[in-house]
C-alpha cells in the first residue's frame, strides 16, 4: 500500500480493494475508517482499514480482514476505539482499533447481505441499526449479543439505513422498492413511507440542521430532498450525476450544503438553498465512486473511496470559502 500526494489530495492506493464506504472519527482529527472488498464485493473477503493523516499524506494505522466483503462501517459514539462494519456474510462485526487483532464481536442474523450500519447519534442511547438484502432492518445493542428487534415492511433490498441525529430511536431506510420510511424504534410499525423516486434508491441522510429534512439519492440519478411534515412533493431535486447516486452526506457546518458520490465516478457538492445549486464537481476516481464522507473537525475536509483502489482525503475548492 502506497500514499501519494496528488494535487490538493492525499491520496492511499490499497491494491486489490475496492472501497465501499468511508467515515471520519467523531473523535479523532485526522483518523478515517473505510470498509473494502476484493473482486468488487462480488467475491473474495473484505477488509476495515483504518487510516490516519500526516503532514505527509496518509498512513495506514491499522487493518483487518474478514472472509467476505465489507460494505459499511460506523464508529462508535461513545468509545473512540470502536467500530461496526457490516459484510456479504449477513453478518455485522465489532472492531477495537487499540487491539491488533478482531473483531471482538460477531452479529449474525440477517440472512443475506447487509448493506448499511449507523450508531445511534443521540445522547443516552448506544444502538446500531442495519439494513440488508433481505429486506429487513434490524436494531442492535452491541452490549447484547442478538439483535433486540426487526422491522419488516419493505419489499426489495435495503440499502442504506441512518440515525435521525435529533430525534431520539428515530431512524431511516432507503430501499430497492423506491421509498423511505421513517421508523420509531419503540415502536412496531413504519411511522412514514415516501414513495421517493421511480428508481431503486442507495442512499438517504439526516439533515444535522433540520429535524424534518432529509435527502435522498437514487438509480435516476437525482437527489430529493424530503420535508417529513409534508411528503406529496419533494422540496428540492438536484440533478447533474449521470448515473447511479451511491451515496449522499449533508454537511455537518453548512445548514444547506450536502455531497454526493457516483456511479458516474464523480463527487458533487450542492447548495440546495441557491438557484444555481451545484457548487462543484470533483472527478478524481476512475471507477465508481461508493464511500463519502465530510469531516466533523474541519469545515473543509471530505473522505472519498472507490472501486479503481484508492481513498483519498482532500479540500474542495467549494468548502474552502463560504457557501
Amino acid at each position: 500500500m502506497s500514499a501519494v500526494r496528488g494535487g490538493a489530495a492525499r491520496t492511499l492506493r490499497v491494491p486489490g480493494r475496492h472501497g465501499y464506504a468511508a467515515e471520519f472519527s467523531p473523535y479523532l482529527p485526522g483518523r478515517l475508517a473505510c470498509a473494502a472488498a476484493q473482486h468488487y464485493g462480488i467475491a473474495g473477503c473484505g477488509t476495515l482499514l483504518i487510516l490516519d493523516q500526516n503532514e505527509s499524506g496518509l498512513r495506514l494505522f491499522r487493518s483487518f480482514d474478514w472472509n467476505d466483503g465489507l460494505f459499511d462501517v460506523t464508529w462508535s459514539e461513545n468509545n473512540e476505539h470502536v467500530l461496526v462494519t457490516c459484510s456479504g456474510d449477513g453478518s455485522l462485526q465489532l472492531w477495537d482499533t487499540a487491539k491488533a487483532t478482531g473483531p471482538l464481536q460477531i452479529y449474525k442474523e440477517h440472512t443475506q447481505e447487509v448493506y448499511s450500519v449507523d450508531w445511534s447519534q443521540t445522547r443516552g442511547e448506544q444502538l446500531v441499526v442495519s439494513g440488508s438484502w433481505d429486506q429487513t432492518v434490524r436494531l442492535w445493542d452491541p452490549t447484547v449479543g442478538k439483535s433486540l428487534c426487526t422491522f419488516r415492511g419493505h419489499e426489495s433490498v435495503i440499502y442504506s439505513t441512518i440515525w435521525s441525529p435529533h430525534i431520539p430511536g428515530c431512524f431511516a431506510s432507503a430501499s430497492g422498492d423506491q421509498t423511505l420510511r421513517i421508523w420509531d424504534a419503540k415502536a412496531v410499525g413504519v411511522r412514514i413511507v415516501i414513495p421517493a423516486h421511480q428508481a431503486e434508491i442507495l442512499s438517504c441522510d439526516w439533515c444535522k440542521y433540520n429535524e424534518n429534512l432529509l435527502v435522498t439519492g437514487a438509480v435516476d440519478c437525482s437527489l430529493r430532498g424530503w420535508d417529513l411534515r409534508n411528503v406529496r412533493q419533494p422540496v428540492f431535486e438536484l440533478l447533474g450525476h449521470t448515473y447511479a447516486i451511491r451515496r449522499v452526506k449533508f454537511s455537518p457546518f453548512h445548514a444547506s450544503v450536502l455531497a454526493s458520490c457516483s456511479y458516474d465516478f464523480t463527487v458533487r457538492f450542492w447548495n440546495f438553498s441557491k438557484p444555481d445549486p451545484l457548487l462543484e464537481t470533483v472527478e478524481h476516481h476512475t471507477e465508481f465512486t461508493c464511500g463519502l464522507d465530510l469531516s466533523l473537525q474541519s469545515p473543509t475536509q471530505v473522505a472519498d473511496c472507490s472501486w479503481d483502489e484508492t481513498i483519498k482525503i482532500y479540500d474542495p475548492a467549494c468548502l474552502t470559502i463560504p457557501a
